[in-house]
């Protein structure tokens, strides 16, 4: 490893101070928080202002605000990252610590799509691919989709709809479909137990992107010999923590809110 650059090292720590800040920082705010010498400071501020990275506020005298030039960066960013990649990785992750299969899928009208898949380690497992497509509403990654969106676009892709059964534990009824996008919404995990497959239960969480807006989910399927509440729990905590590291891949850094 080379060695690293103190000044270049200090400007980003000046930098990452805006990410726990509200926004806006002063020159001695930043001297205290990085126990820097006062001209230090001043030079780094004044050098990242010059090139765009951080911008003064004009109706507060002394404080800066992040620039465009790291929105230009986050941007760049932001359009090389391929989902689908980043979240086949996670969803090996998350596979070779619960031993089950993983799926990262997407919202499509009212189907998901199944974009990165995991396999499971054990021999009886569900058989699936990446790919594929089901009904939103017999899945539980398509539960959480669908219980993101917003109230209107929502009433669009299902009113007037027939809820198609894959199994006899399907929904059907729209009224319980909306009654299990609630509890989804509420609990920020998504279950679903032999309504796309009677074999097979499945829990999944939400991923953001950095604005925070709900772009895919993550599930984990278990087949129904190896389910039970106290594993339902411990798949749910697993599925919410693959969901968040995904989430922190393309960018956000929030809560689940």
């Amino acid at each position: 490893m080379g060695r690293l650059v103190p000044a270049v090292t200090r400007a980003l720590d000046v930098l990452e101070l805006f990410l726990e800040s509200d926004g806006t920082l002063s020159a001695p705010e930043v001297t205290r928080r990085l126990q820097l010498p006062r001209t230090t400071v001043h030079e780094l501020l004044t050098t990242l202002a010059a090139r765009s990275y951080l911008v003064t506020v004009p109706e507060q005298p002394g404080r800066y605000r992040l620039g465009v030039r790291t929105y230009q960066l986050g941007s760049r960013y932001a359009e090389q990252l391929d989902l689908a990649a980043e979240g086949q990785q996670v969803a090996r992750e998350v596979a070779e610590t619960c031993g089950e299969t993983v799926h990262v899928a997407i919202l499509e009208d009212t189907e998901v799509i199944y974009i990165a898949k995991a396999d499971s380690t054990h021999a009886v497992r569900m058989v699936s691919a990446a790919g594929r497509k089901l009904p939103a509403h017999c899945t539980a990654v398509g539960k959480l989709l669908l219980a993101a969106l917003p109230e209107a676009e929502l009433d669009a892709r299902i009113e007037g709809r027939a809820l198609a059964a894959m199994t006899g534990h399907s929904i059907t009824d729209p009224a319980e479909l909306r009654a299990a996008l609630a509890v989804a919404r509420k609990r920020g995990v998504a279950v679903e137990h032999r309504e796309s497959n009677p074999d097979v239960s499945c829990v999944a969480a939400p991923v953001r992107d950095r604005s925070g807006r709900v772009v895919a989910a993550l599930s984990i399927s278990v087949p129904v010999i190896r389910w039970s509440e106290e594993r339902e729990d411990e798949l749910a905590r697993l599925a919410a923590g693959g969901a968040d590291a995904l989430s922190g891949r393309l960018g956000h850094h929030g809560g689940r809110g």
